[in-house]
């Protein structure tokens, strides 16, 4: 009998192992209009989890469910889709591609293992695309390319791959080769497995021999791709010496090798709107991109603080890790929620164990258990129930009612803590509130749920004038925001003039300021006596520690860092977070009974903030990289209006393609500069006047830079 159970466990477990080893974790990233949400569209129609095509243009798609994305024909949440290609289940998470909603990219970042990134086969790499690029680097996510829009005026596969190769710096390597160009774009050549691969006006896929007119060119192409594979990879090496050529076998093999380890990115082209090129993009994200088994384990940050790890289990530090197995105990990321007034979503990617609908998990960061009442399968806006999910699996689950982004769902038993994604600061905020007075309470209920929504957002309350602040990313992210407000909770919000999330930064410091704190109101008092040197820096915040001897304890040195630190969240000029200083503690004094941690803390507080009022500070403003494509004949108009924003213009170029001035069909001209992030308001409305229409922008954020006074 033991014989027969252990066979069984093991056969059972094989089975578990190859099934985790068919999933694919996918996120489509991509520059707004590059097309991410169509190919996503293509998938789900192609897969068969839909039945009819979905298009943007008429608010039709299954990703952009949400009434807002609909209606401003983009992106905004990350939706997340299931669907099954040749033997494999799917879990794709479409994300958006505007700059006021990178953290939500961030977040999907940290739970997937593989990426297809969408580029424009006329633009090439475009700002947004450069940026959801190093967030994925940032993650060590693997990644896929695919060069849509080929059939479009101006389209050229070369030209995308040199502006990847020049802009992202990885190595890409084209498997394909356009059968036709432009509107005459019917399909592709497949290098890897040299065949021909056309679609017809319905989308369906014929694969047939290389067409004779191209023989010599694809012959010229695959030689350049072994060659190229060669010089990265061992073993095809050693077999491009021997034979003179690769297998479509091992060339395949050292692809998938080379994209998972990120040394070269696969190229792959289609036209997505009109059905061509999805196929072999499904094929290439199985074969080449990682699997929950491949990617390196999940690091656990520490133990739960409030629940010990149990005496079998080992003790998670900050090297512990969480590896796919289904028979190990759960662990599990919350990376997005969805807190609906009608019900509680929260989106899970599981690291380890298995979760079953009924089980009672811990929520690692604040010891609170949680019943999982329902798993969900999520196809965007639409659910199906399952009975539970395994390792490496992303599935949305009801029942826990204060999980928020980025809690760690775990083993009661075996308490772990995740690393959870880091959210941005805050740069643009306005005041928020209700119209009439008696929707006062239902519109602080509906900012609560935002923000547990999107950590990304911040509320907070003016101690001055008792009036609420929303704070986000961006103009478009707090005008998302607010329309969400008003139709889901139907409630009517007044929204003041947006402002500029401001620094203060110190200048010119002081040495050995001293300060003396003595309170004596009854019974113990507190004492505590520093004395500070404060000297600027390039960023942030550091604390040093010059005292020797035992006039300051060290548990007394922690609490003085402690209380520089919560004094660094006003500064005197405005009252703005302080930046770019050093703090030395020299020297110090204590009292045998009246010096604790809490007067040490309270003495450096009240201290530093002495010490900032007699140094010199000014202030910073963020700045955004701005990236302007405009008509010729308003080329003039548009830079003089930068000007007079205080933009610094870096570089401007006429008849632009998007591929950096390689070729051009004449027309469009483009700037790039750095503008002051509070000149950005209300932008596209002057620049849309100033072009007909014609102009378009994209901004992402790059850091502070000295503001005059006043900022406006």
């Amino acid at each position: 009998m033991r014989t027969d159970t252990t066979t069984t466990r093991t056969t059972t477990a094989a089975g578990t192992t190859a099934g985790i080893a068919a999933v694919r974790n996918l996120g489509i990233l991509a520059h707004v209009d590059a097309g991410k949400t169509t190919v996503t569209e293509r998938i789900l129609y192609l897969t068969g989890a839909t039945h009819k095509r979905g298009e943007v243009h008429t608010g039709t798609t299954v990703t952009d469910f949400d009434p807002q994305e609909r209606d401003r024909g983009i992106t905004i949440f990350a939706a997340a889709v299931s669907c099954a290609w040749a033997g494999h289940r799917i879990n794709l998470i479409d994300t958006p591609g505007h700059v006021d909603f990178a953290d939500e990219v961030e977040r999907c970042l940290r739970v997937l293992d593989g990426a297809v990134a969408v580029f424009d086969a006329v633009a090439g790499v475009e700002p947004q695309s450069e940026s959801v690029w190093r967030q994925a680097e940032r993650h060590g996510v693997p990644r896929i390319a695919f060069v849509n829009k080929l059939d479009r005026p101006g389209a050229d596969l070369d030209a995308a791959v040199a502006s990847i190769r020049e802009r992202l710096h990885p190595r890409p390597l084209a498997v394909h080769l356009p059968i036709g160009a432009e509107d005459a774009f019917t399909g592709v050549v497949d290098l890897v497995h040299h065949r021909a691969l056309i679609w017809d006006d319905e989308g369906t896929l014929a694969e047939g021999p290389v067409p004779a007119d191209l023989a010599d060119h694809t012959a010229a192409r695959r030689q350049a791709l072994e060659e190229a594979v060669a010089e990265l990879d061992p073993r095809a090496l050693e077999e491009y010496c021997t034979h003179g050529s690769l297998s479509p076998a091992t060339l395949a093999a050292a692809l998938r090798d080379l994209t998972r380890s990120g040394e070269a990115v696969v190229v792959l082209g289609g036209s997505a709107y009109r059905n061509r090129g999805i196929e072999p993009l499904l094929d290439a994200a199985v074969a080449y991109l990682p699997s929950p088994l491949d990617t390196p384990p999940a690091p656990s940050a520490s133990p739960a603080p409030s629940a010990p790890p149990a005496p079998s289990a080992p003790p998670a530090g900050r090297d512990g890790q969480c590896g796919a197995d289904p028979q190990q105990p759960l662990t599990a990321l919350a990376f997005k929620v969805s807190a609906a007034p009608t019900g509680r979503l929260t989106y899970l990617r599981l690291y380890s164990g298995t979760l079953r609908k009924g089980d009672t998990v811990l929520d690692a960061a604040t010891g609170r258990p949680e019943r999982i009442a329902r798993i969900l399968r999520v196809m965007a806006g639409r659910h199906t129930e399952i009975d539970h999910a395994l390792a490496g699996d992303i599935v949305a689950v009801i029942g826990p009612k204060t999980v928020r982004v980025g809690a760690t769902l775990c083993d009661p038993d075996h308490p772990v803590l995740l690393e959870a994604p880091v959210s941005a600061e805050p740069v643009v905020t306005v005041a928020v509130e209700a119209r009439r007075a008696a929707d006062t309470d239902k519109l602080t209920a509906a900012l609560a749920r935002l923000t547990e929504e999107d950590p990304s957002l911040r509320l907070a309350t003016d101690p001055d004038t008792g009036q609420r602040t929303l704070s986000g990313l961006g103009e478009l992210h707090l005008e998302v925001a607010v329309e969400k407000i008003r139709r889901e909770a139907g409630v009517e919000a007044v929204v003041g003039a947006p402002q500029v999330a401001l620094r203060e930064a110190l200048v010119e410091g002081v040495s050995n300021f001293t300060y003396r704190h003595a309170k004596q109101d009854g019974g113990a008092g507190q004492f505590a006596h520093l004395v500070l040197d404060l000297v600027p820096a390039v960023d942030g915040f550091t604390f040093t520690s010059a005292v020797t001897g035992a006039q300051v304890p060290r548990e007394y040195v922690q609490a003085v860092e402690a209380g520089c630190r919560d004094a660094l969240t006003e500064g005197p000029l405005g009252g703005h977070p302080v930046t770019g200083l050093t703090v030395t503690l020299t020297d110090g004094a204590t009292h045998p009974k009246d010096s604790s941690e809490l007067a040490f803390r309270t003495a450096a507080r009240l201290g530093l903030r002495e010490a900032l009022r007699v140094s010199r500070l000014h202030l910073l403003e963020p700045l955004a990289q701005v990236t302007v494509t405009v008509p010729e004949d308003a080329f003039g108009a548009v830079l003089g209006d930068l000007a007079a924003r205080r933009a610094t213009v870096q570089t401007t170029t006429t008849g632009h393609t998007g591929h950096g001035g390689n070729g051009g069909h004449g027309g469009t001209a483009q700037v790039e500069a750095l503008v002051p992030l509070a000149e950005l308001f209300g932008y596209a409305s002057r620049l849309r006047s100033r072009t007909q229409g014609r102009g378009t922008f994209t901004t992402r954020p790059a850091g502070y830079a000295p503001a005059p006074t006043p900022v406006g």
